[in-house]
């Protein structure tokens, strides 16, 4: 993940005290609202990285086919990782 925990919770802070601001949400207690936008930041953030880990699983698998092939790993792990993206239709 690009960002520290830390600096998610202040952005989800800052969001939800902006959105408050601005009249685009309305609420009476900030605490839940600031917790969910920090659980949904979060969530999205780590997305990349959940697939990354997949990708590695999966070139595991065909590590020595790969070998015996003269696959780059690199190049595979880009191929595979796109792959993803669009099963997953995640935005990265």
């Amino acid at each position: 993940m690009l960002f520290s925990k830390e600096y998610v919770g202040y952005l989800a802070r800052q969001v939800t005290q902006k959105l408050v601001t601005g009249e685009f949400i309305e609420t009476s207690e900030v605490g839940p609202v600031t917790e969910a936008m920090n659980n949904a930041l979060l969530e999205e953030l780590q997305l990349e990285d959940r697939i990354n880990d997949e990708v590695r699983l999966i070139l595991e698998q065909y590590d020595d086919e790969m070998r015996k092939a003269g696959a780059s790993y690199q190049e595979m792990f880009k191929k595979i990782k796109n792959e993803l993206v669009k099963k997953y239709k995640a935005v990265l």
